[in-house]
């Protein structure tokens, strides 16, 4: 049997499970690995023989268990849903009371939930973690995102916050260092206890959803700049570098700014003319989307970006349409390009405003249905380093949720207001062209829908309430009486269709 000499172990060495146990062991942590395929343990484990913390390999899942101090942590990096149950059966046979299993992997919250009742009820405990910003950030500084027993938190927060990115507390910004692959030290760590059960997983299924967002606008702002105004994919580069060093500084942003400067290696053509127009999904935009719907809680861009890249995948029909299916015959673009640019910049901003508003309101009320309460200044913080939708944005919903920590909703905020108020006749500007045009926008469309719904104090929904009272008696709320207090018509039957049940 191995001597119990790691501070915290790992099962699952793919990709994200070997730089996170690089990252614990560069943080000066002793770390034991297991990996069903022995022979990847034993060649990860020789490939790095002077790790600070160092690396202990096991071969059975006995003698890894045994490596480890008491109260024993293990982390679990392996594929979410079935595989995670296995593991988690075969450890809580070797682990004893008050043990700790952290299940990092993209897990549904509500798998979360069951597994830590489950464990509790054997005497262990369980910390479901969301973990974001993909190989990188798990190599040199992840946000993660905890939730679970708060004691057994306080067993995990050293490591956690050794190894998430780091960031300046004042302004957000990520301390320099990290990415060179050196321990980062000082600055606020993009972790901390999110809340109970499955609190930390259910956040980080928000921040994915809030991902597919993000990433779909940017992709309309580049169709737009393609197919209106003719831009081709370098001079496009160069147009969102000079949007990064501005108010949509992000990693999102910076990455589209290098991938539309790619040339392709075997065609010497712009690299992102080569790659086909269908994009994969792993589901948690789609969580969100139907826990929105569950919950009653508007989220309508997180769900077009979702219908976004389900439109991608359809391709043969897309291109069967082509042929058939028409669509404006706008004049090509003469007017200024510039200004044009500046527009869509400006809808960008206002969109993405609109995605987080969403994504936070769909967390508040997630801490009504679960008993939770969730920090969301804090959480902004966690979101500001480490995680792919990292972004100086960010730090602005630090500031309005400190301002007011029971903001209802972002737009509210004055900041954000008087964002929206900015780049309002713009975004309208956008949408109109890009209808004009024929080209599809979905997220910035529906963000403006969203706003301009959320802003109005009497909606069309009246009409549709007195027509399901009339075919199906669902009783409506007067305006001239208290809320509260329903109501029901006895509608004429007289010259109207009878339905045959």
């Amino acid at each position: 049997m191995s001597e119990a000499t790691s501070e915290i172990g790992l099962i699952g060495l793919a990709v994200m499970g070997q730089n996170l146990a690089l990252n614990v062991a560069d943080h000066g942590f002793k770390i034991s690995v297991y990996n069903r395929t022995t022979s990847k343990m034993a060649e990860f484990v020789a490939a790095h023989p002077d790790t600070p913390g160092g690396l202990q390999g096991c071969e059975t899942l006995e003698d890894f268990v045994a490596s480890l101090k008491r109260p024993r942590k293990v982390i679990i990096l392996v594929q979410a849903g079935w595989a995670t149950d296995k593991v988690i059966e075969g450890l809580a046979e070797l682990m004893e009371e008050g043990d700790i299993i952290i299940d990092g992997g993209n897990a549904k919250w509500d798998d979360t939930i069951r597994r830590e009742k489950e464990l509790t009820a054997k005497g262990l405990r369980f910390i479901g973690s969301g973990v974001s910003g993909g190989e990188e950030g798990a190599r040199f500084g992840p946000s993660l995102m905890p939730g679970g027993s708060k004691e057994a938190w306080s067993h995990l927060e050293p490591i956690w916050k050794a190894i998430a990115a780091k960031v300046d507390p004042d302004t957000g910004k990520p301390i320099e260092g990290a990415e060179a692959g050196k321990p980062v030290k000082g600055g606020f760590s993009c972790t901390a206890y999110i809340g109970p059960d499955g609190a930390g997983h259910y956040v980080k299924m928000v921040h994915n959803g809030i991902e597919y967002g993000d990433m779909q606008m940017i992709c309309e702002a580049y169709d737009l700049m393609q197919n209106v105004l003719g831009l081709n994919p370098a001079e496009m580069g160069d147009i969102f570098s000079e949007w990064n060093k501005g108010e949509l500084d992000s990693f999102l942003i910076e990455i589209t700014a290098d991938i539309l400067k790619q040339t392709d290696p075997v065609t010497g053509k712009p690299f992102v003319d080569i790659v086909l127009d269908t994009a994969g999904q792993k589901g948690t935009g789609k969580w969100t989307s139907v826990n929105a719907l569950d919950m009653g809680t508007p989220a309508p861009t997180v769900a077009e970006a979702v219908f976004a890249r389900c439109i991608s995948a359809v391709k043969d029909e897309r291109v069967a349409a082509s042929k058939i299916l028409s669509g404006p015959e706008a004049a090509a673009f003469t007017g200024d390009k510039a200004e044009i640019v500046e527009a869509i910049r400006e809808a960008l901003y206002a969109s993405k405003i609109c995605s987080y508003a969403q994504g936070f309101q769909l967390m508040r009320e997630a801490q009504r249905e679960y008993n939770w309460e969730l920090n969301f200044a804090e959480i902004a913080q966690i979101f500001r380093g480490g995680c792919i939708i990292r972004a100086a944005f960010l730090q602005k919903i630090t500031e309005a949720f400190a301002r007011d920590p029971e903001l209802a909703n972002l737009l509210l905020d004055p900041y954000f207001t008087g964002a929206i108020n900015k780049a309002q006749a713009s975004w309208r500007k956008v949408v109109a062209l890009a209808a004009q045009h024929g080209v599809a926008i979905p997220t910035f469309s529906s963000a403006l829908s969203y706003y301009d719904g959320y802003r109005t104090a009497r909606l069309p929904q009246n009409l549709l309430q007195a027509q399901r009272d009339f075919f199906g008696a669902h009783t409506y709320e007067r305006t001239d009486e208290p809320r509260g207090k329903f109501y029901h018509i006895d509608w004429p039957k007289a010259d109207r269709p009878q339905l045959e049940m």
